[in-house]
């Protein structure tokens, strides 16, 4: 009787972290995608803006040319 009810209980327990360390881990990798999803996101908007300087011709070094 005792080790059947020490059975269950620790089948009960067994089922119960698995369930448990399911969700958390289930949740850490959910984080962890919305992580790399925004920093890639952050990084190509950083991209464009520093292509689209490098395409700007220098207005300062040209007209600082012309005069002198």
């Amino acid at each position: 009787m005792l080790r059947t009810r020490l059975l269950w209980f620790s089948i009960g327990f067994t089922v119960s972290a698995a369930a448990v360390s399911h969700f958390v881990w289930k949740d850490l990798w959910v984080d962890r995608h919305a992580l790399s999803a925004d920093m890639k996101q952050k990084f190509d908007a950083l991209e464009t803006r520093v292509l689209n300087l490098e395409s700007v011709p220098h207005q300062n070094s040209i007209s600082d040319q012309a005069q002198g």
